[in-house]
């Protein structure tokens, strides 16, 4: 039987992943009990697994600016005590990345081959993780992009829009930033489809929902599946909300060479909100809307 170790397992991700993987043989992680930063910890927790998931990150944006060193000591070198440990046991490893190792101003969707171009501390901090990936494991590696990610764990954008409904008369979001909303339960089920397919190819693979939008057609929808009022919803700018970090204006992702893999790419962004939104985690946000 395959043996999985989560890093990053009490995260939002890490816990759909390892909800997933409950009847098999898996250890989870959170960051209390593996700090990936520290070798020595990485190689103790990493022997005697099979699959590696890697979904411990530093997710911090605007903090990445102000302590990028920070930033890269989890997102660079903590990935790369990680690969070199897998490349000790032999084990495969798949690491959560993200679509800001991107420039973000394209105009159709990138390609896992896309040249890479981040913008902010954050991206240069993910890029550095890859890089350590595509070096040490480039038989065994997996590098697996994702972006706008939303679930029923954890801090995330769906869920801030949404409570914000039993507050607020109306929000302003902005509608200049494009990219596709993608739901952290079908993601743990790719990642989970692809430590299982051994003969995947290894290299890059962007995992995000199909489809595009932007963050106000993401809060549109999620107020009008949520039976709210979408007019409570108001477009604007990125520039109305200053941030210390840059934003990709096109976060939009490829999926070619999921089928190299044999694996199908996600669905539609919108059915897989719809789908969510049932969820109790979100429904219970809502239930208390009166002016909905």
């Amino acid at each position: 039987m395959t043996r999985w170790l989560v890093t990053g397992g009490g995260g939002a991700l890490g816990r759909e992943v390892r909800a997933l993987l409950a009847c098999g043989q898996v250890t989870a992680l959170g960051r209390a009990a593996l700090d990936i930063t520290d070798p020595r910890a990485v190689r103790a927790a990493v022997a005697g697994h099979d699959v590696v998931v890697n979904c411990a990150a530093w997710t911090d944006v605007d903090g990445a600016e102000r302590a990028e060193a920070a930033a890269t000591a989890v997102n660079g070198t903590g990935v790369r005590h990680l690969a070199l440990a897998c490349r000790r046991t032999g084990a495969r490893l798949l690491h959560v990345s993200s679509d800001y190792v991107l420039p973000g101003n394209g105009t159709e969707p990138y390609p896992e081959s896309a040249t890479t171009g981040p913008v902010n501390a954050y991206g240069r901090s993910k890029l550095a993780g890859e890089r350590a990936v595509a070096e040490l494991l480039p038989d065994t590696g997996y590098i697996v992009r994702t972006a706008w990610l939303y679930g029923e764990h954890g801090r995330n954008f769906v869920a801030t829009v949404l409570g914000l409904a039993a507050r607020r008369d109306t929000v302003d979001v902005v509608d200049d930033q494009h990219g596709q909303p993608t739901w952290s339960y079908d993601l743990a089920g790719l990642l989970v489809a692809l430590g299982r397919a051994g003969d995947a190819p290894p290299g890059v693979y962007h995992a995000t929902a199909a489809g595009r939008t932007t963050w106000y057609g993401l809060a549109r929808a999620a107020y009008e599946l949520s039976g709210l009022d979408p007019d409570r919803v108001r477009p604007t700018s990125s520039a109305a909300f200053a941030r210390p970090a840059r934003r990709p204006a096109f976060s939009v992702l490829g999926h070619a060479r999921w089928a190299a893999a044999g694996l199908p790419a996600l669905p539609d962004w919108r059915t897989s909100l719809a789908e969510a939104l049932r969820r109790p985690a979100f429904t219970t946000l809502t239930s208390c809307d009166v002016a909905s």
